[in-house]
Formats: structure tokens, sequence, C-alpha cells
């Protein structure tokens, strides 16, 4: 008569609990897969999937520095990463549109909209510093959307020649944009300047007009010849695009061309209002022939609160930019690299530029000279 081998009577062996009589708890030969994007289907989730692989990017590339930059990233995160900047028509390095658009939460989603109900997705290094530079950036982005509203109230009253609908749509115009002056004003509160850039601005630039990356970066397993991609800038953000072209400003040759291609990093849809909007009849053209006092003096209020808010921008960037990287030029000449002065970590070939690798002083002052030509 046969027996019956029970559970408790069967050979123990180790296979069960995953562990390798050669390597022990170990596991053998990790499996590094391609990530899958095939089942990536709506715009959000591309989103989410665009910006999680641009953080881990971010971080490879520059984990060690400017002195010990990567020159490859590898297949595993390049072709996934390749696949969904493709689909979405972005390109594969951290966007304004990742870093600050897709990258939010509420901690109560019945709560307000602000800073302190307000969370990051995914960080970057820099503690709280990171978290405040982006949503200040946010909250400067949903500060406009009365702006951005009055677009199709203006254009379309333009085409009725509708005075009185252009010029209530001007009012709401300016008035938002003082709401993004008073909403940028939060940076000084939320971001240390010394954090910002000493720590955070190396993850937040590219390999494109950039000497510690001179030959760019291969993306292994899409392309044998480096590709080079300008990093974030406030500069791939559509919103000051879309009011240019509304009012009619033209910048001089090499910032409008580096605020062209700017252009190329944000969603296409957002890269086609602006465009669009470039299509439109004069709106300046049709305040001046009017010659309607009200309908001239919204106009000229909107060029107003434009230069401010440009103004102020250029203030931010000199607490930022400027001054910590006087300091950091100050403790290099007198041979002082200190950990405990966070300014000298930080790189310099970032000193003169901003992070889309423009040279951030000199472009700002030109952009804001240019606004104010549009004045009547």
């Amino acid at each position: 008569m046969a027996t019956t081998i029970t559970d408790s009577q069967k050979p123990f062996s180790l296979d069960p609990y995953h562990v390798s009589e050669e390597f022990g708890f170990i596991l053998p030969a990790p499996l590094m897969p391609l990530l899958n994007t095939q089942f990536l289907e709506s715009h959000r989730e591309l989103r989410l999937a665009h910006l999680a692989l641009s953080v881990m990017t971010m971080g490879y590339v520059w984990q060690e520095g400017e002195d010990d930059t990567v020159k490859m990233l590898p297949r595993n995160l390049a072709i996934p990463y390749c696949e969904v900047s493709q689909r979405l028509g972005l390109p594969p390095i951290l966007t304004h549109a990742d870093a600050v658009l897709a990258n939010w939460k509420k901690r109560d989603p019945q709560g307000l909209f602000d800073m302190e109900n307000l969370e990051l997705l995914v960080t970057l290094p820099g503690g709280d510093s990171v978290r405040g530079f982006f949503m200040v950036t946010l909250l400067v982005e949903l500060a406009a959307v009365p702006a951005i509203k009055s677009i199709p109230l203006v254009i379309n009253g333009v085409q009725c020649s509708d005075v009185e609908t252009v010029t209530r749509a001007l009012e709401e115009f300016s008035q938002a944009m003082q709401g993004m002056t008073d909403a940028l004003k939060l940076m000084h509160v939320y971001v240390k300047p010394e954090v910002f850039y000493g720590i955070m601005r190396i993850y937040l630039s590219g390999w494109k007009d950039n000497s510690s990356m001179p030959a760019g970066l291969v993306y292994e397993g899409v392309q044998a010849e480096p590709m080079e991609y300008s990093g974030g800038s406030a500069a791939q953000s559509s919103l000051l695009h879309c009011f240019d072209e509304l009012l009619g400003v033209k910048h001089e040759a090499k910032s409008g061309a580096f605020l062209t291609r700017m252009r190329n990093y944000m969603p296409p849809s957002h890269k086609r209002l602006i465009q669009d909007i470039s299509l439109q009849p004069s709106l300046r053209g049709f305040v001046q022939q009017q010659a309607c006092e009200p309908l001239t003096a919204s106009f000229q209020l909107c060029v107003t609160k434009l230069l401010a808010l440009r103004s102020y921008h250029i203030n931010v960037v000199s607490r930022f930019i400027t001054v910590p990287a006087a300091r950091a030029r100050q403790l290099r000449n007198q041979g002082n690299i200190s950990q405990e002065e966070t300014v000298s970590r930080a790189p310099t070939a970032l000193e003169e530029t901003g992070t889309g690798g423009s040279g951030i002083m000199s472009f700002l002052k030109t952009v804001r000279d240019r606004t104010r030509d549009v004045s009547i």
C-alpha cells in the first residue's frame, strides 16, 4: 500500500523562500528590464511618466556634480523616456511642463489651492526650498488663469470691433498680471537663495550650451550620437509668450531666437496656442485705430503690469543667482571651499547663464526693455 507524504514530511528546501544555494539571500542576477510604455494611454498618464523619468534622468546625470557627469543615459531609462517624450511631443529632459505644471497635488483634495495645501509628486535635492520653488511658480501660473481666459475675449472683440468687450477683458488681463507678481513675491518666503543656487540649480540644467557637458548626452539604444537639450527655464512657461503675442511685443534677434527655441519644450498644444495668437489681427493696432481713451488706458496698464512683472523677475534672479554667484566666486578666490557655505557647491558653468543656457541678466533686461516699446 502506497504511503501518502504530507506537507510536513516533504523534504525541506530553500527554493520556496527565494534563497539561493549559491548566493544566499542575495538576489541572483537582478533583472533590469525596459519599462514598458504600451499601457500608458491617457495624456495624464504620459505626463506623469515623463515627470518621473525626467527626475530620474536629472538625478542620474548630475548626481556627482559638474566635474563627473555621465556621458550616456542607460538604455533601460533612455528608451522608455524617449518613447514617452515622442508621444507627448516633449524633449527627453526635465521641463517646466514637468517640474511645475504636472508636479503637484493637494494634501486635502477639498482644500484650497495654496502653499499650505500643496505638495510635490516627486522632488529633487534641496529640501523645503525645492517644494517652495516649484509651488510658488505653480501659484504664478494659477494667478495667470484670468488673463488666459481673457485672451479669446480680446481677440474676438478686436475681430468684431467691440471696444467695450476688449476694454473689460484687458482690465481683467492687467489684474491677473498683478496677481502673478504678488505670487512671485512668495519666492522670498519659501526658498533659500543659497539652497537654490548651491544645490538645486544643477538638477535643472541641461546638456546644451553647458560647458560641463559640451558634447551633450548619448541616449543609449535610441541614437548613437549625443543629443543636446536645454535645461528647465522660466522661458518655457507659455504664459509670457502668449502675453507678448497678444500685446505685440517684438524681441531682438538673439533673445527672440532663444524664446522661440524654448517653445519646443512646451506641450505642442500650448505652443500651437501661442502661434495662433500671433496670427490674429494686431491688438495694439486696433487700440491706436479706435483712439478711445478707456481702451488705450486699459492696454497701457497691461503693458505697465507686464513691465513690472519682468522687472520683479529680474529682482528675484539677482537675489537667487547673481548675489550667490558673487559669493561663490569670492570663496573660490580665497581658496575657501567650505561645506558650511552651500553656495560653494554650485557648478561654475552656471554662474553667468540660466539653466536654459541664456546669458540670464542681459537676456532678462533686453526682454523687459522690448516690452516697454509697445507702450502707446
